[in-house]
């Protein structure tokens, strides 16, 4: 099989192919870098030379970089059909590409599957599966579904869930290469909602499309594990995977309703389509009883987040200024974007119920002004108080369609920030 050959150039093209970014020399194409922005550059001329139908390719050339080679291989990945992007540089960075490479795969393999394919339990023994066999002995598990999550009074992840015929279900995995009782340094928490209807604020049909991609966040924490544990991390980190289907029938949790939570927190239902703050709730409040120095927690929360920041950045939001500060810092070492929104003290009333301690939002479209703060600001309730939180509202982990950065389907943007953070 040929294999197209991709360098970079910072020359000029030939005057016959005008100012266009990618030119071709029979099986040799030479990127023109023209822009500031090399690293955009590079991905929109990789989504160029993909859709002329080119599926293998090598990158060559000194020009090359770790970031420049992974923002090629992002604009030259797609949902369907095989394809390859074979590395340049030396071992070292080939090897880390490499890694990232499986991890971002991994992750979008699993938002891009089906939601038929991939009920609650099936996401929960696929990320669980995945990590056992990049860590081995290191790594012990269990899921908790159905009625048991009752059992053990994990109240928003069975509400959620149990309007579908298949079990809602936590995933709850330890990766401790330390051993005996080591302390627990990070502790991930990932939104899991296989498919979201909306529930009986059912969405409609163009809102409803997408949604296999809400369970976004778990597979981004699980994928940033994996990356991390691939690059030799040597700390203990808990995994809390949050998986339901938000769906309609008889069982199906209603407007009206009110949770009584774990940790005693009142919450009314004024919408069922602000589900995934439910579960993350619990999942919350699990991470919190690790003690970990940082909880983490990920999600495809907010349309608010959208708006806000755009979707080719992340929202982030905390409590402790020296944690976005962190965030930000290490969102630049390895070329994604992440944004601060507000959360202040008072985000955690933004959504009053004059039936419980709080509503899960407010009745209005989108939750109303701020809706991405006062999601955060409801998450807020549950993480013990003191301890060092880090909520990302994954504004950047879907393309409902192509454009000129992206093809259509999951990204993978965030797994490389959060594995940066594991492996501090």
């Amino acid at each position: 099989m040929q294999i197209m050959t991709v360098a970079l150039t910072q020359d000029a093209p030939q005057s016959l192919w005008g100012k266009a970014s990618v030119t071709y020399q029979g099986n040799q194409a030479l990127i023109h870098l023209t822009d500031s922005d090399v690293l955009r550059q590079v991905q929109m001329a990789a989504r160029k030379i993909r859709a002329q139908g080119v599926t293998s390719v090598q990158l060559e050339g000194e020009l090359w970089n770790i970031d420049s080679q992974w923002a090629f291989s992002q604009g030259f990945t797609t949902a369907r059909g095989e394809f390859e992007v074979r590395w340049c540089g030396d071992e070292a960075t080939q090897t880390t590409l490499t890694h990232r490479f499986e991890a971002a795969s991994f992750a979008r393999m699993l938002v891009n599957e089906t939601p038929e394919e991939l009920s609650p339990v099936v996401l929960a023994n696929h990320a669980a599966n995945w990590l056992k066999a990049i860590g081995g002995d290191n790594v012990s598990y269990e899921i908790v579904e159905g009625q048991e999550l009752l059992e053990k009074q994990w109240i928003g992840l069975h509400a959620v869930g149990r309007g579908s015929e298949r079990p809602p279900a936590m995933l709850v995995l330890d990766f401790n290469p330390l051993g005996d009782d080591a302390p627990v340094s990070t502790a991930l928490v990932g939104k899991g909602i296989t498919f979201d209807s909306g529930g009986y604020s059912i969405k409609p049909s163009v809102g409803m499309l997408d949604m296999k991609c809400d369970m976004g966040g778990a597979a981004t924490v699980t994928a940033a594990l994996g990356l991390a544990m691939k690059a030799g991390l040597n700390k203990r980190v808990k995994l809390f995977l949050c998986c339901a289907e938000n769906l309609i029938s008889g069982h199906a949790y209603k407007l009206g309703d009110i949770l009584t939570y774990k940790n005693g927190v009142t919450v009314e239902v004024v919408n069922t389509d602000a589900e995934g703050r439910l579960v993350l709730a619990d999942g919350l409040q699990a991470a919190s009883d690790t003690g970990a120095e940082l909880i983490i927690d990920a999600a495809t929360l907010t349309g608010a987040a959208v708006m806000a920041v755009g979707d080719n950045y992340n929202a982030i939001f905390s409590p402790q200024t020296e944690t976005l500060q962190r965030v930000q810092q290490k969102a630049a070492d390895v070329s994604e974007n992440v944004w601060p929104l507000p959360l202040n003290e008072w985000h955690k009333d933004m959504c009053p119920s004059p039936f419980a301690d709080t509503a899960n939002s407010r009745a209005m479209k989108g939750g109303g002004a701020g809706g991405a703060s006062n999601a955060a600001g409801f998450l807020w309730r549950f993480v013990t108080p003191g301890m060092n939180w880090l909520h990302m509202d994954l504004a950047a982990a879907y393309s409902s369609s192509d454009s000129a950065l992206w093809s259509a389907g999951a990204t993978g943007h965030g797994v490389l920030t959060i594995a940066a953070l594991l492996e501090e």
